[in-house]
């Protein structure tokens, strides 16, 4: 099946706590960062999850936020590290490249956010994703 959500990263469930109607999953993404994803326990089920399943971690590049610096007092669990690769921009919107451990990650963010961070090939960045925003498929 192909989809039109541009952040795929591999990784394998590592723990998962239910509760009434949703789960946390943890996933050990491939290059070795980890993250949650927070889904309904029948998802949960109907993809057969369990400690050591394959997943794959599903991200609109429109629920990745960047940061240029470290972030105190956040709720937003996931975090992940990288480095710029490319920049494209239009009027209003922007589309960022980012290079994370094991992959790449796409962000889609105004134009004025990227002027505002300074964002370039290279600049350091972190990326930002609720756990509710990061969908998972199984295999």
């Amino acid at each position: 099946m192909a989809l039109s959500i541009r952040n795929q990263l591999p990784g394998t469930v590592t723990a998962i706590t239910p509760g009434e109607v949703m789960a946390t999953v943890a996933v050990r993404l491939d290059g070795g960062q980890d993250i949650t994803a927070a889904i309904t326990v029948d998802a949960v089920r109907e993809l057969g999850l369990a400690e050591g399943s394959a997943v794959r971690a599903l991200i609109k590049s429109t629920e990745v936020a960047l940061t240029t610096g470290t972030v105190d007092g956040l709720s937003i669990r996931n975090r992940l590290p990288g480095t710029v690769l490319g920049v494209g921009t239009g009027g209003a919107m922007a589309s960022v490249k980012v290079a994370v451990e094991g992959g790449e990650l796409t962000s889609a963010i105004t134009k004025d956010a990227v002027d505002d961070l300074g964002l370039a090939p290279g600049a350091p960045v972190v990326a930002l994703i609720k756990a509710t925003e990061v969908s998972l498929a199984a295999g």
